[in-house]
């Protein structure tokens, strides 16, 4: 179990995590949370109907982390032989979908990011072995869905974009600053695809 995911009896998934490591998802985790940011009417709405019928933005956002993790619904990379015509209705389709979808797509990974750190907090760590940690199988997939935010936005910041710029990451010297950011990022894609497996299981 440690170092990868494992299926439980009755569905859900366990990993044995070293305080280090819990530290680190945590902190990794946080770091998402600010990145997405609050929901239209901040984190409690007195409205709940107002936050459900807000409008989201209609420009993409400007970090290009938050780019990877919303991206255009129409156009964007590998679109870039459409037509000014064709790109400019790609550009108004998109700030169509994105005024309706974002607010929802940034609240699930909140809630998502936020299972993480509830699940995390409510273990109780054995020393320097740390503690196992037991999902059901609904955590299970919100993990899985946090797990490959965290991936996406490491990566971007790797500016990683095919898998021979990951095969790279691997020969990089230990004296370079990106080598902590690219060992956690390394080792997240092990626990996201443990954890894909058990859930396929």
């Amino acid at each position: 179990m440690p170092g990868h995911f494992e299926p439980i009896p009755g569905g859900g998934a366990a990993v044995a995590l070293d305080e280090v490591e819990i530290s680190i998802i945590r902190s990794l985790a946080v770091q998402l949370l600010e990145l997405i940011g609050p929901g239209p009417g901040g984190d409690a709405s007195d409205d709940p109907l107002a936050e459900l019928f807000a409008e989201g933005p209609s420009e993409p956002p400007s970090d290009p982390v938050l780019q990877r993790l919303f991206p255009d619904a129409y156009g964007g990379p590998g679109h870039e032989e459409a037509t000014v015509d064709k790109a400019d209705e790609q550009r108004a389709h998109s700030a169509e979908f994105r005024r309706f979808t974002e607010n929802d797509l940034r609240a699930g990974k909140r809630e998502d990011a936020l299972a993480v750190i509830r699940s995390l907090d409510a273990l109780t760590p054995g020393g320097e072995e740390g503690a196992v940690l037991k999902l059901s199988t609904e955590e299970s997939v919100r993990w899985m869905r946090a797990l490959n935010d965290l991936r996406l936005a490491i990566g971007t910041r790797l500016d990683i974009t095919d898998e021979e710029d990951t095969d790279l990451l691997y020969r990089l010297p230990d004296e370079d600053p990106r080598k902590p950011m690219v060992m956690a990022y390394l080792w997240l894609g092990g626990l996201q695809e443990t954890l894909v497996e058990t859930l396929m299981a």
